[in-house]
């Protein structure tokens, strides 16, 4: 071996040296170069994992835990039992709502009159049927038809109740007529007045003419026809034939009722309310309260008759064949305020064709038009929204000053019709609620109608010359009310509020006033 060699095991021995571990080997071998083993002492503290079955079985059946669960369970049921009491007695004291009183299709809406059917239309009993749609939209609920038999004045012996006069159409018309309007929720009654265009309804004799008007209500009942309306009721109800007449109309086949109706004039409140009562009839239409009459004996009227009488067999009518139209009857103040008077008494308001509009006397219904179609705006077609139009010469020319001004007057008055129907046959207070008198004077008269939970009315109304103060007095009455409807748009604007305290009135104005229910 040369030096060279031996220099380089030298330095390999020496290399070895430095790889030699720290620490010596031990007997086992188990010590690694560079390790220290290190003892960590044992965790002694037994964590908590819940009880076994066993130890909570056992627990459970000691005394505390037993008196605890006993008074929890016995807390629960007290909470329970104490709902329970609580939710009655709510119930108990919660003001109960009445039960709605009985009514019949003549009390739920307006009835119209069409006394003269070629007048009403140029086309009689067709004409009618093709205006429905437009008396569907004045919310009227029954239409009083006629007198359209065969007759000639005076003379008894050419009384046919049962055929219809040619002049105003055929059976077949009539029939056609009852089917589409039941199918629009319109029920018919025909007038079979006897003797209509004469001197005296029952030609001096009603006992003679009693047996034929029974066979003619059998007949007309038979057709369909919802109800028998007859003029000058105070003559017939003394004939022997009478009782039978009125029991045809206890007989209801089906749901709908078949009315008997009736109609006085000239008679005191007295008098009316003993034939309401001797008659028997469902609905009775006396002309009063007379308009011509101070508002304190307007007043009294209302108030005897609805105190001795169902208000469901009180008809309020100004207007008719004998009597003449609403406006004619009410000069001396504008028609509204009376449209405004029976659509808000307790009873069924009864008007003739025209009124809606303020058909006057002399002037005639001429035709039944629609509306010329508006600008593309949005605005009701001529189809959407008819309008009736009385005796205007040439109303769509703007030149026609005056005709343009009474078209657009009387299509107001329309609406205000119109407005009122639609309040009378929703509002609960005012389809059979109760009736408080408020207010009453010479030119002056207010009134209450209030149902239950509903909504309540107040109508106060003015036909004198001068303004009038109301100084209304009721528990029920609240400091202000919301006006609903109004003559005087500028001083009573409709949805603005008024005092109770002290209503003033202009003259020749009326408003219709609403509140809430208060608990």
């Amino acid at each position: 071996m040369n030096k060279e060699d031996d220099m380089r095991e030298v330095e390999l021995n020496e290399m070895d040296q430095e790889k030699q571990p720290m620490t010596g080997e031990t007997p086992t071998g188990t010590e690694k170069n560079g390790c220290v083993k290190v003892k960590v002492p044992e965790d002694t503290e037994v964590k908590f994992t819940g009880l076994s079955k066993e130890e909570l079985m056992k627990v459970a059946g000691t005394a505390g835990w037993v008196r605890t669960r006993w008074a929890l369970l016995v807390l629960f049921w007290l909470g329970w039992v104490g709902m329970l009491a609580g939710a009655i007695v709510i119930i108990v004291q919660a003001p109960r709502c009445k039960p709605i009183p009985e009514m019949n299709w003549w009390n739920e809406g307006l009835l119209y009159q069409i006394s003269d059917v070629n007048e009403f239309s140029e086309n009689g009993l067709k004409g009618v049927e093709e205006k429905l749609d437009y008396l569907n939209q004045m919310k009227v609920k029954g239409l009083v038809l006629g007198p359209i038999h065969t007759v000639q004045a005076d003379q008894s012996s050419t009384l046919e109740l049962t055929s219809i006069n040619p002049e105003f159409g055929s059976e077949s018309q009539l029939i056609s007529l009852l089917n589409r309007a039941h199918r629009k929720g319109i029920s018919i009654v025909l007038d079979l007045t006897p003797n209509y265009e004469g001197v005296s309804a029952w030609f001096n004799n009603a006992a003679s003419v009693a047996e034929r008007l029974k066979e003619a209500c059998v007949y007309w009942l038979s057709k369909g026809v919802d109800g028998i309306f007859l003029s000058q009721l105070n003559d017939i109800v003394n004939t022997e034939a009478w009782p039978s007449v009125q029991g045809m109309f206890n007989k209801t086949d089906g749901t709908k009722k078949r009315a008997l109706m009736g109609s006085v004039t000239g008679l005191s409140v007295d008098d009316v309310s003993h034939l309401l009562n001797r008659s028997s009839v469902d609905l009775l239409l006396t002309g009063l309260p007379d308009p011509a009459e101070p508002g304190v004996r307007q007043a009294q009227v209302i108030r005897k008759l609805y105190a001795e009488h169902l208000q469901t067999s009180l008809g309020w009518s100004l207007s008719g064949r004998t009597l003449g139209s609403l406006a004619s009857r009410t000069p001396a103040a504008p028609v509204r305020l009376f449209q405004m008077l029976l659509f808000t008494l307790p009873g069924t308001p009864v008007f003739s064709a025209g009124d809606e509009v303020g058909l006057k006397a002399g002037e005639k219904l001429e035709a039944m038009w629609d509306l010329e179609s508006q600008a593309e705006d949005g605005n009701a077609t001529a189809k959407e929204k008819p309008q009736i139009m009385w005796d205007l010469e040439n109303p769509a020319e703007e030149k026609n000053t005056a005709a343009k001004t009474l078209q657009e007057e009387r299509i107001a008055v329309r609406d205000f019709f119109k407005t009122l129907s639609d309040l009378r046959g929703k509002e609960r207070s005012l389809l059979h609620g109760e009736y408080i008198s408020l207010h009453s004077s010479a030119t002056s008269l207010a009134f209450l109608r209030l149902w239950d939970q509903s909504s309540r009315y107040l109508t106060a109304m003015n036909w004198g010359n001068d303004p009038v103060t109301m100084i209304l007095s009721n528990s029920d009455l609240p400091a202000q009310a919301q006006v609903r409807l109004t003559t005087d748009a500028v001083n009573l604007a409709v949805d603005s509020m008024v005092s109770l305290e002290k209503l003033q009135l202009g003259p020749k104005q009326a408003v219709l006033l609403s509140y809430p229910y208060a608990g």
